[in-house]
């Protein structure tokens, strides 16, 4: 497996998920709370050593087998994984300005960016 693919199919593996939300949620709070250098250290220091590690030595063969592998495979591309990041980062400035409908509607972009190939099939 390419390190390309490694980097794509390890942003299915549980642990990246739950590293990943689990430190959102924290981060999200952090940042309501106007904590901004503990907020970004846990949202991306975590983010970092654990994707570093599942892509030096996870076997993702697995994810790559799977039907959430196939899925991400066709859909998960670089502006999907783009629009991922930009909904992340609507709801950091939701946390910070403290506008629960930002959380909400960077939420749904993050989801559409799981979703997409889902929600619009190609023709």
């Amino acid at each position: 497996m390419t390190i390309q693919e490694k980097a794509l199919y390890h942003q299915i593996h549980p642990l990246k998920l739950a590293t990943d939300w689990g430190t959102g949620a924290i981060a999200f709070y952090l940042l309501w709370r106007r904590r901004l250098w503990p907020a970004l250290l846990v949202m991306f220091v975590p983010a970092i050593v654990v994707s570093g590690a599942l892509i030096r030595w996870a076997d993702l063969e697995p994810y790559r087998r799977s039907a959430f592998g196939r899925y991400v495979a066709r859909s998960m591309t670089p502006a999907m994984q783009g629009v991922r990041f930009a909904g992340n980062g609507i709801m950091m400035l939701g946390a910070w300005y403290r506008r629960p409908a930002w959380l909400v509607g960077g939420l749904l972009v993050i989801l559409f960016g799981w979703l997409r190939g889902v929600l619009v099939r190609a023709g």
